[in-house]
């Protein structure tokens, strides 16, 4: 684009370094790193997650180790005096009453704590059950803002027993119940209420194309434009490729400035690091999802897939619970900072990524080339992951990001998780075929390198519904996004 001069040498100096900057991402200015005494701690992770990761859940995969999953965390959620959050009055609003410990049939508001997510009916028209969420919620203590909800949510569900063996699901992602429960514990029993209502919801199916938080997302227990914030975590114990980073990953602050902002005013946990990154550089991983479709600012929390990703090896023992319980704390002051503040988070669409991107790559692949050999890395893996290091740096060293900077690190990123860290889930995958999203995500003449080259993983939206992935049970007749509401009230 041409701009006549007509201004003085100094003007169109000055004109020309604006149009230069706009046509870079640049580096926002940040705070400095403020670190805060953690609140949630490893002792308080463990039992949840052991119990939840532990044999008797048999991999929480089938209707009754599901069962037994949901009634630990309404337990939980009852021992904290939270309201169950499906329970309906004739006016349809959500009552400001007490859990079923002081209620006259207890059983009716334990009921009101799982939204029912339907299957098709059968020949004789009777509609099956799919799954449950379970979800209660805390007042705000702000008349004002009281009908505004931050939620904080993960999923509870995982693979189950395949082949004889037990895929327990410790990281992936009892690690993320985890973090529910404690902040829910810590918001309830605070002298002072957050001044926004906060919903805590564990969502189930999310191992079958997100159905449960596709479902919830269609049919929420208020209209949507009152969810100010959606906060899920989906495996926050482990590392990154077993990298010795003490980093979690953070998205979606790219869609609310506010978010940004955020991050940097509530401080760090001591011995974790937050990473920012732009969703679009890993594509649509967890329950973020539906709501990310729907324009509702939210946060991605999660430390990346390790070689125990959707194996029997993901087991308790090995979840870093330091970390998992820092990761709580810094969401648990997220939730605090968000539902008290005056203004909240407004979606923008995604602005440029900060440098925070090509940093955490530029990290990642130096880690990689350093413990080569014990990764025993291809040649092409390691062409791969030395132009990531050198160009990264080079992005560095200019402090700034052109906008074909930002659209190859979209890709390379896709690139490398897959052909570096998602190679062997996709295999594994491809073994456990029965599964519907392996059948129809992965057919056979897509091959990892293909599908990130393609650009697949930025581009599904969950919200399409006449795609061919559009049932788990590969069934007709129930739509996530139709108009009903659907509760076990």
């Amino acid at each position: 684009m041409r701009i006549p001069c007509r201004a003085s040498m100094t003007g169109c100096l000055v004109l020309s370094q604006f149009v230069f900057l706009q046509a870079k991402a640049v580096d926002p200015p940040r705070l400095t790193a403020v670190t805060v005494k953690p609140a949630i701690h490893a002792d308080h992770m463990r039992p949840h997650i052991e119990f939840l990761a532990g044999p008797n859940l048999k991999g929480r995969g089938d209707a009754e180790a599901k069962q037994e999953a949901r009634e630990y965390i309404i337990d939980q959620m009852i021992a904290a005096q939270l309201k169950p959050l499906f329970l309906k009055t004739p006016a349809g609003v959500l009552p400001s009453i007490q859990p079923s410990t002081e209620s006259s049939n207890p059983l009716s508001a334990v009921d009101a704590c799982v939204q029912l997510i339907p299957d098709a009916s059968d020949a004789n028209g009777i509609e099956a059950t799919l799954g449950h969420n379970v979800g209660f919620w805390l007042e705000g203590s702000d008349s004002r803002l009281a009908k505004e909800f931050v939620i904080v949510s993960a999923h509870y569900d995982h693979l189950g027993v395949r082949e004889g063996q037990i895929f327990t699901g410790a990281d992936d992602n009892a690690s993320g119940v985890a973090m529910v429960l404690e902040v829910a514990r810590q918001l309830a029993s605070s002298d002072t209420k957050p001044k926004r209502s906060v919903a805590f919801v564990a969502f189930d199916l999310e191992e079958r194309l997100l159905w449960g938080s596709r479902w919830f997302a269609a049919h929420p227990p208020w209209p949507l434009h009152r969810i100010k914030l959606l906060i899920t975590a989906d495996m926050i114990g482990r590392s990154l490729g077993n990298l010795p980073l003490p980093t979690v990953f953070a998205m979606g602050s790219e869609h609310a400035r506010e978010l940004k902002v955020a991050l940097d005013q509530v401080g760090t946990p001591v011995g974790l690091e937050v990473c920012r990154l732009g969703t679009d550089l890993i594509g649509t991983r967890s329950d973020y999802g539906p709501f990310r479709d729907r324009s509702i600012p939210y946060l991605f929390f999660s430390t990346g897939e390790h070689p125990d990703y959707h194996t029997p090896q993901d087991t308790p023992e090995k979840i870093d619970y330091d970390k998992a319980a820092g990761i709580a704390s810094l969401i648990l002051n997220l939730t605090r900072y968000v539902a008290d503040s005056d203004r909240a988070p407004v979606w923008i669409d995604a602005i440029p990524g900060d440098l925070d991107e090509p940093r955490a790559l530029n990290r990642i692949s130096t880690l990689l080339l350093e413990t080569e050999k014990e990764r025993s890395l291809t040649n092409t893996q390691r062409f791969l992951i030395t132009n990531v290091r050198n160009r990264t740096q080079r992005i560095l060293k200019n402090q700034w990001m052109t906008p074909d900077d930002r659209i190859w690190l979209i890709r390379t990123s896709q690139l490398l998780l897959l052909s570096v860290f998602w190679i062997k889930s996709w295999f594994r995958c491809r073994v456990f075929a029965q599964d519907t999203e392996c059948r129809h995500i992965l057919s056979p003449e897509i091959s990892p390198t293909n599908l990130a080259m393609s650009g697949v993983l930025g581009r599904i939206h969950w919200q399409d519904v006449n795609s061919p992935i559009r049932r788990p049970s590969q069934v007709t007749g129930t739509n996530p996004d139709a108009p009903r509401i659907e509760s076990r009230c």
